[in-house]
């Protein structure tokens, strides 16, 4: 089958497009004929070892499919590894049926993405209705989502960041009451200038460094920062804890496989949920580009350049 492997660490320029023999499910696993790949964020660390989770050599990348098993359902799947390919196997209990009213991009959108925003909202941050939510990168898979869900679930204000004029024009598109220029000198005094002039209640952070720093001096008290990535690769400045008890402040990591430790099936609420949502039009998926399997590298070179919008696929038969 085609597949894209890595067998050294590295950027971009890693990903190579080879055959490999089809993976076979042990018990508990099914095999998935793939009809989309889902490109996330994580996959760059994975490729360059800079994940949670350390990777080993040689290894096939990407963690979500959606496809056909072998008696024709249609579901969408979260997978340890090996989505590049033209066949992947996920554990069964990880293969959700999709809706026929569903799309390809829809269902990748939330099997990571999705689920990251809402468990973000619903977990980490305890969204209240009427509570300020500023989200970083909001014009990104994880944000493109978390703008809608905030709405839907009656936030007060949505406060939305990103680079460009286009991405902050469709993230007022999808709800946010106001986009701000990510890029901004002093990301505490932008934020607060957003709310009204009132510090805000929930922030959202996947970039790191300044942008952290920034929006933690923003929060009010009892405000929460939800920190569930590292775009910009710089590490924030180290947090007192005297600083946190002097402004009642909760700073919250948030790793997607912990959800698996939780009691219940709280992934499959999750994905029950989204899939409601959408089938009742209250938020949709946004498309950030197709590229063929072998175009893998185009892809992670688009996602580390940060100049693209929603959710990016990988179509295995070209």
């Amino acid at each position: 089958m085609r597949a894209v492997q890595v067998t050294e660490f590295g950027g971009p320029e890693v990903l190579t497009p080879v055959e490999l023999p089809e993976p076979e499910p042990r018990d508990g696993q099914v095999l998935i004929a793939v009809d989309h790949i889902g490109v996330n964020y994580a996959d760059t660390h994975q490729a360059e070892n800079s994940y949670l989770a350390p990777s080993k050599l040689p290894l096939v990348p990407g963690g979500e499919v959606v496809g056909r098993t072998a008696d024709g359902s249609r579901v969408v799947a979260l997978l340890n590894g090996g989505g590049y390919a033209e066949k992947a196997v996920a554990r069964q209990d990880w293969a959700f049926p999709v809706p026929d009213e569903v799309d390809d991009l829809t269902a990748l959108s939330f099997i990571v993405q999705g689920s990251t925003a809402w468990l973000l909202l619903r977990r980490s941050a305890h969204l209240a209705e009427g509570e300020s939510v500023v989200v970083h990168a909001a014009a990104g898979g994880v944000g493109s989502i978390a703008v809608q869900l905030a709405k839907a679930w009656g936030a007060g204000r949505v406060i939305a960041t990103a680079s460009s004029a286009a991405k902050r024009e469709l993230a007022l598109e999808l709800g946010a009451d106001v986009a701000v220029d990510s890029r901004a000198e002093d990301m505490t005094a932008t934020l607060l200038e957003a709310n009204g002039g009132k510090p805000v209640d929930i922030v959202l952070d996947m970039t790191g460094g300044s942008t952290t720093d920034g929006s933690i001096k923003a929060l009010a008290p009892f405000g929460r920062l939800a920190f569930y990535g590292m775009a910009s690769r710089e590490q924030p400045k180290p947090v007192e804890l005297r600083n946190l008890l002097g402004h009642s402040t909760t700073i919250a990591g948030m790793w997607l496989p912990h959800v698996f430790t939780l009691p219940g099936n709280v992934f499959g609420e999750a994905m029950a949920d989204l899939f409601a949502l959408a089938t009742a039009g209250e938020i949709r998926a946004v498309a950030g580009g197709e590229y063929g399997l072998s175009e893998a590298r185009a892809a992670h070179e688009a996602l580390r350049a940060r100049g693209t919008t929603g959710k990016l696929m990988l179509d295995p038969k070209r």
